[in-house]
């Protein structure tokens, strides 16, 4: 079975938080002022959009080379080689980008959930939850929390339901790392959750999983 990404979503129907793993399609950079800081820095729509996630020491590859770079507080050191002569190891071409900004996909998604959810509700009453939908592609599994917090994960149609996941993510990193987290502002419109620890422990969670490709 292969987890794909995760988003969450707060009451608000805001994407505060997206990460994921076996996706085969880079997510797009965001139009400007399309979504919130610290949800995910790769696409956020800033020419410096990976410094929340970089320090001084940081790793870069060129040429199939990683090369390491350590700056002091009086500045950079002796500057180190970004490229080597010959590798024997042939780079990768970068795979393909989604064709939609990540804002627009974020609120396609949460659109295809309340559609859902909303369809349900009128077709078989209130009692009823919409926990995933399949599609020959995909398979999308929701777990919603009682403060309004949505959570959204993507696999393989082939899956069973993850929804024991999300909760664990709830229960688990969630609560941890940003309800209880003094840093962390809940229910902003300004900001979203994203924080080292909540990422680090939610990607370990994940990974840990005897379901997890």
């Amino acid at each position: 079975m292969t987890i794909y990404s995760l988003y969450i979503f707060d009451r608000h129907c805001t994407c505060v938080y997206y990460q994921d793993w076996h996706r085969t399609v880079r997510p797009k950079l965001a139009v400007e002022g399309g979504m919130l800081p610290a949800v995910y820095a790769p696409v956020y729509p800033s020419s410096n959009a990976d410094a929340s996630y970089s320090n001084r020491n940081t790793l870069s590859s060129n040429s199939g080379v990683v090369v390491a770079v350590n700056y002091d507080d009086n500045g950079p050191s002796t500057p180190l080689p970004t490229q080597q002569a010959y590798s024997p190891i042939a780079p990768q071409p970068p795979p393909p980008t989604s064709t939609l900004p990540f804002d627009e996909e974020a609120k396609l998604v949460y659109g295809v959930v309340l559609s859902l959810r909303n369809m349900i509700k009128k077709l078989s009453g209130k009692d009823e939850q919409f926990v995933n939908y399949q599609t020959s592609t995909y398979k999308l599994h929701l777990y919603e929390t009682l403060s309004g917090y949505k959570f959204v994960m993507l696999s393989d149609p082939n899956a069973d339901s993850l929804r024991f996941v999300l909760r664990q993510i709830y229960a688990g990193p969630f609560l941890e790392y940003v309800v209880r987290n003094p840093l962390v502002e809940m229910d902003s419109r300004d900001r979203g959750i994203d924080n080292d620890y909540f990422r680090m422990s939610t990607d370990r969670l994940v990974r840990g999983l005897t379901v997890f490709q």
